[in-house]
């Protein structure tokens, strides 16, 4: 009986060769490879990992959105402790905390000169955005903020003042707080909302104003919503991508319309899969930087509610977020919201503290991390040889962003301990991070090929992981 054999994809197709029967250098080429991030980016990727707080009148209502009828008097939290929310977010290895500092029922959590539907009229002592702002510097973690441009209470809504009203509220988050690393611009409006066209422009000159370094996120040009609240990400997710996302009409289209939506937009829509292939690309003139984020809670429903108790996520189903969004060129963007006690529950606690582990056992083990840097025609592949057999749990690569995003399709194949190649990942892009999990596998070495490139690759890069 005639035994038949799996061919191994021939080495000598790679970027060098035939670059996956697309041009590795052309005018179009060139065009894609121009784009790349700006020096706020490029922190961004430095620190892609970072938790939302969403608190406020609705941590108080248990509700997920406000009714608009509220009154000061609703908000019935009389302390809270942000040492201990900084301190179990710090845990998690987020490096970051962006606060709600007012939502949809336009609740503002600091002592506004613009409105008395504040912090400063109710039972609760003290300003919560400069608690929390405060807590993050002494603990070394950024601060970042976010404003709902829909807001239920203030009655200049839908008119020329709450543009006035919204830009005088951004100016004081912008410079009562210190530095703010990020601007979160929400694109949720409920269906009954009265039509309004925020002025856009107007907000994100304030924001370059006074917050140079602050990325603006979501309805903003630097970060994009990945598209879901279920902590998904896709297969290929590009950085460089058409300018007509970061359109913000569109992006608002496509966010939550009711209270009740959420739970849907945890559902991955496939509709959106390709962002930016070549096909993609080829048909659209004008091309930005624009990395994906991923939010999505650690429980049910973005504030905290008793109901929602049992929703926690464990450590592991969090870092399979984290694998896939970190690990996949995205930001992720995890919400921790504590109770109408004012701390985070001893549960989400044991939890973020479990996944600040998890993450940092992945390189405690390093058998070798190399530093390519610019490939040339001479590195069709890369071969690692280890001193020993390795079992293998994770490898880690990045590419230089600086020179845009270049890799379109990777793989790996591990040296078994008899000598001979097996392949163990195929993939396409990487950008800024991409973790591949191998699970122990026992091998003598690796080899690295990147079958298709726009341009020479250029991998800042590789580690591998026991």
């Amino acid at each position: 009986m005639m035994s038949i054999r799996k061919r191994i994809t021939s080495f000598d197709k790679n970027w060098t060769t035939d670059n996956g029967k697309v041009p590795l250098n052309s005018s179009e080429v060139e065009r894609y490879i121009r784009v790349t991030p700006s020096e706020n980016q490029l922190r961004l990727a430095e620190k892609p990992f970072y938790c939302f707080i969403h608190f406020g009148m609705n941590t108080a209502t248990a509700r997920e959105w406000g009714a608009g009828t509220e009154t000061v008097s609703d908000f019935t939290i009389s302390q809270i402790k942000t040492a201990q929310w900084v301190k179990a977010i710090k845990a998690s290895g987020a490096t970051g905390i962006i606060l709600t500092c007012k939502h949809h029922d336009g609740f503002c959590l600091w002592r506004s000169e613009y409105t008395d539907f504040c912090i400063k009229n109710t039972l609760f002592k003290g300003d919560i955005v400069k608690l929390v702002s405060d807590e993050c510097r002494k603990q070394k973690l950024d601060f970042g903020i976010y404003l709902s441009p829909w807001d239920m209470h203030e009655k200049t809504y839908a008119t020329e003042a709450y543009d006035d009203y919204f830009c005088n509220q951004l100016t004081e988050l912008l410079t009562n707080y210190g530095e703010i690393f990020e601007v979160w611009f929400d694109g949720a409006k409920g269906a009954s909302a009265k039509p309004f066209d925020y002025a856009w422009d107007r907000y994100y000159e304030i924001v370059r104003r006074l917050q140079p370094k602050a990325n603006i996120a979501i309805c903003g040009p630097d970060i994009r919503w990945v598209g879901n609240e279920g902590g998904k990400s896709r297969k290929s997710e590009f950085s460089v991508v058409p300018r007509s996302l970061s359109v913000v009409e569109s992006v608002m289209e496509k966010s939550q319309q009711s209270e009740n939506q959420a739970s849907s937009l945890q559902k991955y829509n496939q509709t959106d899969e390709d962002l930016g292939s070549r096909k993609i690309l080829s048909k659209n003139a004008f091309l930005i930087w624009y990395p994906a984020e991923v939010d999505v809670s650690i429980r049910k429903g973005w504030f905290y509610s008793k109901k929602s108790n049992r929703t926690v996520k464990s450590a592991k189903k969090l870092f399979k977020i984290y694998v896939n969004s970190v690990g996949n060129n995205c930001t992720l963007l995890l919400n921790v919201p504590p109770n109408d006690r004012g701390v985070i529950s001893r549960k989400e606690e044991r939890v973020l503290k479990a996944l600040g582990k998890k993450i940092d056992d992945m390189t405690a083990k390093p058998v070798f991390v190399h530093k390519p840097g610019m490939l040339s025609k001479e590195n069709g592949y890369l071969d690692y040889d280890f001193d020993s057999v390795k079992s293998l749990r994770y490898i880690i690569i990045k590419e230089d962003i600086s020179f845009s995003q270049r890799v379109e399709a990777f793989e790996f194949y591990i040296k078994k301990p008899d000598g001979k190649y097996k392949r163990v990942y195929n993939g396409t892009v990487i950008g800024a991070q991409k973790i591949v999990v191998l699970k122990n596998k026992k091998c003598l070495g690796v080899r690295f090929i990147i079958r298709q490139s726009r341009s020479n690759p250029v991998i800042k890069s590789i580690g591998f992981y026991e």
